[in-house]
């Protein structure tokens, strides 16, 4: 592959997904999910595509102001060569401050044209294999009737671990994990996420009572900037602790690390800016001993078919929660992963081997840069 290669067009595109039902967090209640979607292009007649989704109360992005940020940016990437995403990347850091979810579209689409260009799947483009990944489903917050008939839906469609989102009063979450577990029986992996719901002494309170349920992680149980309520949490504990919110880049990675503060890292490609900085993450947990999962926010069957192969090259991702595209009314992606169930098969085409099907750009607002 020759360096001659080089970047000679972006466009940029405002692509929102309804949902079927609404998704509901401590952080947030969604009906639909803005994103943006980044196309670049090379001078050999190939193309790479990146979808993210600014989520404000995590990334601190809205739809409008990344994509007008993108506009400033995609400029400085002209003429780059396709081969160098380093290079490309230092100039999205050094152009922009934080707006990781804006980064992470850009960067999957560099890497998809990148392997497009080198004849490879995304997963031996990363140095890495091809195997099945096993994701989790998510059951948003609700009444326990309604979280119960979800939990069991997750379970007859073959998932073997569901994810529940907590967060609000000790009775409330408590009483929700018992009839859920109830249901469900010991042989569902259960993991729950309080999206930053509960403050130390609650949380405590909440996860001592649930280690009689067999929970395989909790994921974020307080504020992300309280790196020292999530040590004295998980001082205190058995349930094995995760961090979210409060991990964007390696450098959150080396405090979360140094100061043991959790078990576990969640990489997020809209939290990282992509898969060069998921890659660092990934590294530094695995030279201190902790493994990592792979998340998303809400978005589309392209950006998660990208996490999946990194989760695939990178056996020290041991969990998978790729399940962002499942509540939307439409699926307008063709190729890449294909799920059955909670398992995950990758395609071996070149790049991560997802675009969109013909139209569905086409009613989306564009922005091109050449």
């Amino acid at each position: 592959m020759s360096s001659s290669v080089k970047i000679i067009g972006l466009e940029l595109y405002r692509a929102d997904f309804e949902l079927a039902e609404p998704f509901v967090t401590s952080l947030a209640r969604i009906t639909s999910a803005h994103n943006i979607v980044v196309r670049i292009y090379g001078s050999n007649g190939l193309h790479g595509t990146g979808e993210a989704r600014p989520n404000p109360p995590v990334t601190g992005e809205t739809q409008s102001a990344a994509l007008a940020a993108g506009e400033e940016l995609a400029p400085k990437l002209l003429g780059q060569p396709v081969s160098d995403i380093e290079g490309s990347v230092r100039l999205l850091h050094r152009g922009l401050l934080k707006n990781s979810a804006l980064k992470s579209a850009f960067d999957i689409a560099l890497y998809d044209l990148l392997g497009k260009t080198a004849n490879l799947p995304l997963f031996a483009l990363l140095g890495g294999g091809r195997r099945i990944v096993h994701t989790d489903n998510t059951v948003s917050l609700g009444s326990p009737e309604e979280m119960v008939e979800k939990a069991l839906r997750c379970k007859g469609e073959g998932f073997r671990a569901i994810k529940v989102k907590l967060g609000s009063t000790f009775e409330e979450d408590l009483y929700r994990m018992e009839r859920i577990r109830e249901a469900l029986g010991a042989e569902v992996a259960l993991r729950i996420d309080a999206n930053q719901g509960w403050d130390r002494k609650t949380a405590l309170r909440v996860l001592l009572a649930l280690e009689p349920l067999n929970i395989e992680y909790c994921e974020q149980p307080v504020a992300h900037w309280d790196y020292e309520s999530l040590r004295w949490i998980r001082d205190r504990v058995r349930i094995p602790i995760m961090a979210d919110e409060s991990v964007f880049g390696p450098q959150d990675a080396f405090k979360l690390a140094s100061m043991g503060c959790c078990d576990y890292l969640n990489i997020k490609l809209a939290k990282t800016g992509g898969i060069h900085e998921a890659l660092k993450v990934n590294a530094l947990a695995e030279s201190c001993g902790m493994a990592c999962m792979m998340g998303c926010m809400t978005e589309s069957r392209l950006p998660l078919t990208a996490a999946a192969h990194l989760v695939s090259a990178r056996p020290n991702i041991r969990f998978a929660d790729l399940d962002g595209h499942l509540p939307m009314k439409e699926d307008p992606v063709i190729g890449g992963a294909s799920y059955n169930g909670g398992a995950i098969s990758l395609p071996e085409t070149p790049g991560h081997g997802a675009d969109y099907e013909d139209g569905f750009l086409a009613r989306c607002s564009r922005i091109r840069v050449e």
